[in-house]
């Protein structure tokens, strides 16, 4: 046989290929037919990463400090009158009592509060009486003056009167302790003091050390209310002189536009923050995801070769 009828036999031969091949095939051709469906996504991506990127703003915006001072109400203690001097009440007799009285006044301008404070320490010399501390502070065109004054009883409700036309009574307060009690029984314990006194005497021979002893404490009572009946004697005065605070700053009324003008400003705050934080977040992504598509491609790829 020759080569030419060789060939024409095998061309006249058609071989079938195995089932088991032509269905590998048909599945390699449909892969490569229809693309594997993405998981992820650019729109994905954005729908995912702008609402974090938003919440972080509204939170960083929300919980940022306020350089706003916070304001507080203003507390004042004390009895404020309408304006007339206070009435002390007398001391009744027989009675040892303790007075204390604060004066509060309001003086127009700062030199006003130096004249005020030289005046009332002329009233203070001339009722008898003397300064115990004396304090004053100025800056700019405000002042403030405090002094405590030692005003002999009898003539306090005079300096009363006197010190109060120094300005405008914003408050006073009068405090009085009776000691008269105290006294009493400091004079009966001394009284029985003294009667031991002398019978420790009279006894032969005399205990000296106990009698020098009881005699130094009957001194010491003694001196105690000695110094009772002299602070009596004088009333305290705590006057406090000051000019008008600062005016409050005039408030700034809004027109009816300004809860809108606010909330754009907060808006575009908000856009920022998430134009700031979401862009590293999608660029995130974006290189996840490619990381993913190159992955997949390669197994693909891998598993092609494999069949």
């Amino acid at each position: 046989m020759s080569q030419r009828d060789v060939l024409a036999e095998l061309r006249a031969v058609r071989l079938e290929a195995p089932a088991e091949l032509r269905e590998r095939v048909r599945l390699v051709a449909a892969a490569a037919a229809t693309p594997p469906r993405r998981r992820i996504t650019w729109r994905r991506a954005l729908v995912v990463s702008l609402p974090v990127a938003a919440a972080l703003a509204a939170a960083v915006v929300l919980t940022r400090p306020s350089h706003h001072p916070a304001v507080r109400p203003e507390i004042s203690y004390g009895a404020v009158t309408s304006g007339r001097p206070l009435l002390v009440p007398p001391t009744p007799r027989n009675r040892v009592q303790t007075v204390g009285t604060t004066l509060t006044l309001r003086i127009p301008t700062a030199d006003g509060v130096s004249d005020a404070l030289k005046r009332a320490l002329q009233i203070t010399a001339s009722l008898s009486g003397y300064p115990a501390s004396v304090h004053e502070q100025t800056h700019g065109k405000a002042a403030s003056a405090t002094l405590t004054l030692k005003i002999p009883r009898a003539h306090l409700q005079q300096a009363m009167n006197r010190l109060s036309r120094l300005g405008t009574i914003t408050g006073e307060h009068v405090d009085v302790t009776d000691r008269q009690a105290g006294l009493n029984a400091t004079d009966r314990e001394i009284a029985r003091l003294q009667r031991q006194l002398k019978t420790l005497r009279a006894q032969t021979p005399p205990n000296t050390k106990l009698i020098a002893a009881v005699t130094a404490h009957i001194e010491r009572l003694q001196r105690a209310e000695a110094a009772t009946r002299r602070a009596a004697h004088y009333a305290t005065v705590q006057l406090s002189l000051s000019t008008p605070p600062p005016p409050a700053p005039a408030q700034h009324r809004h027109g009816p536009f300004h809860g809108i003008v606010v909330a754009l400003r907060w808006l575009g705050i908000g856009a920022v923050y998430a134009l700031a934080l979401g862009l590293p977040v999608a660029l995130v992504v974006a290189l996840c995801w490619l990381a993913y598509r190159t992955i997949r491609k390669r197994r693909e790829d891998a598993l092609l070769n494999a069949r």
